[in-house]
């Protein structure tokens, strides 16, 4: 392995564990209590969020490796352009799951 695909591998790894959020420390003590249906929805709200979050940082990662070890072969550097493409996906979606789980609270929650 030559160094310059160590240091992207070790730089991929920083970022992911960077950028991933502390599950322990956001895990709360209690359950909580579920006592209407807005806060199932706010609940799954923060939890699709976090899933597709990390889910787009780890394809991100995926095409930023891909794209540094494609030494110039085109056919890995469309694979990443993939991965990349996957990864704005991903942080679209989860940038709109609040809009539309407020508005299915608003249809649903009369």
């Amino acid at each position: 392995m030559c160094r310059t695909t160590r240091l992207a591998v070790l730089l991929g790894t920083a970022v992911l564990i960077l950028l991933t959020p502390d599950l322990a420390a956001a895990a709360p003590t209690a359950p909580p209590s579920v006592n209407d249906l807005t806060t199932v929805i706010n609940n799954l709200r923060y939890w699709i969020m976090g899933v597709l979050g990390s889910v787009a940082t780890l394809f991100l990662c995926i095409g930023g490796a891909r794209y540094l070890m494609a030494g110039g072969d085109p056919s890995e550097i469309e694979r990443a352009k993939g991965s990349f493409k996957s990864a704005a996906v991903g942080y679209a979606l989860a940038l709109l799951a609040p809009v539309v789980l407020t508005i299915l609270n608003s249809i649903l929650v009369k």
